[in-house]
């Protein structure tokens, strides 16, 4: 079988079945991925690789987990990378030294270098949406939407951080979001 053609649902289904080849066609795509976002959460290359570990080990145990009916698996193993980065985090009693991320840094697509052209320029065209739509909200809008979402605060934390109420981190988050999906509804 080559791997190389599964979608990512059937890849999973695969992994499920104890295929080596399967497993190490998930990190070819998402393994960047997964790094990146430990990576900007911890700040720390050693601790993001040993996550990225962490979470490609967790999957070739426990792939049978995955439910294609709840999320996509890039979405699946964003949040189980985000999740592990926090734990850690919360351990080490750590955090990052800086409190925003910015926009044109933050990349989600997967390290997939065989993709057609027609495949790319659509996800290009994507995140040029994307990136529009969040440059349209309030700047303190995009610092706690940045905040809650890559660098993985609560929002308790945010409003700790910011110095704001907390109502008020609430608010701006609500309001992000709320935009975001009228704006981004089509893509």
């Amino acid at each position: 079988m080559d791997v190389t053609q599964l979608d990512d649902t059937t890849l999973m289904r695969a992994i499920a079945q104890k295929q080596e080849l399967a497993l190490g066609e998930l990190y070819d795509r998402y393994g960047r991925l997964v790094y990146t976002i430990a990576y900007r959460l911890v700040r720390n290359p050693e601790s993001a690789e040993e996550i990225t570990l962490d979470i490609f080990t967790s999957i070739w145990h426990k792939a049978h987990t995955y439910q294609p009916d709840q999320a996509q698996v890039n979405t699946w193993l964003t949040h189980m990378t985000r999740n592990r980065a926090i734990d850690r985090l919360r351990r080490e009693a750590a955090r990052p030294h800086r409190h925003s991320v910015s926009w044109t840094e933050v990349s989600t697509e997967p390290d997939n270098q065989r993709e057609s052209p027609e495949t790319a320029v659509h996800l290009t065209l994507q995140q040029q949406k994307v990136r529009a739509a969040i440059a349209t909200l309030s700047e303190e809008q995009q610092e706690v939407l940045a905040l809650a979402y890559f660098n993985g605060y609560s929002h308790s934390e945010i409003a700790e951080t910011l110095n704001q109420p907390l109502g008020t981190i609430k608010g701006r988050i609500r309001a992000g979001m709320q935009k975001l999906r009228f704006l981004l509804q089509d893509v």
